[in-house]
């Protein structure tokens, strides 16, 4: 399992909102490329967004991830597909600091025959996470939250 974790100052209404919202995914999670559809239902526990990850152009992979769990505005959780790497379980937990500020932690484990890559895959997903992160707050302030 990895987990990062960082602290935005924003309120934890409107992290919880980007992160609930797939759509704003290409923009801030690495690897994502582009949406294909959102479910009607999302982000209830069984429906599903579809997605492309990857490096871009040809080098990407139609896939998708399911919410596992919500209890808004503090946890999300989603079991998430990219293959050929496998699925992992997801878990945005979100802690309210201030009234604007907001810290999540971010965890990953490999769900399945994914398991076995964790040795090599837990530095490289500590690092994508991370910057993640990082570009998650980057979008929230540039989008006049």
């Amino acid at each position: 399992m990895t987990t990062v974790s960082h602290t935005f100052e924003q309120p934890i209404i409107t992290v919880f909102d980007a992160l609930a919202d797939p759509w704003t995914y290409p923009e801030w999670l690495v690897g994502a490329k582009d949406m294909r559809s959102v479910e009607p239902a999302w982000p209830s526990p069984g429906s599903s967004f579809h997605h492309r990850v990857g490096l871009g152009g040809p080098l990407t992979v139609a896939d998708s991830s399911t919410s596992c769990e919500i209890e808004a505005p503090t946890l999300l959780v989603l079991e998430v597909r990219a293959r050929p790497a496998g699925r992992a379980r997801v878990t945005f937990r979100l802690t309210s600091v201030s009234h604007s500020s907001t810290k999540v932690e971010f965890s990953e484990v490999p769900i399945g025959p994914a398991r076995l890559m964790t040795p090599v895959a837990a530095p490289l997903a500590l690092v994508r996470n991370k910057r993640s992160l990082e570009r998650l707050d980057e979008f929230l302030q540039g989008s006049g939250s």
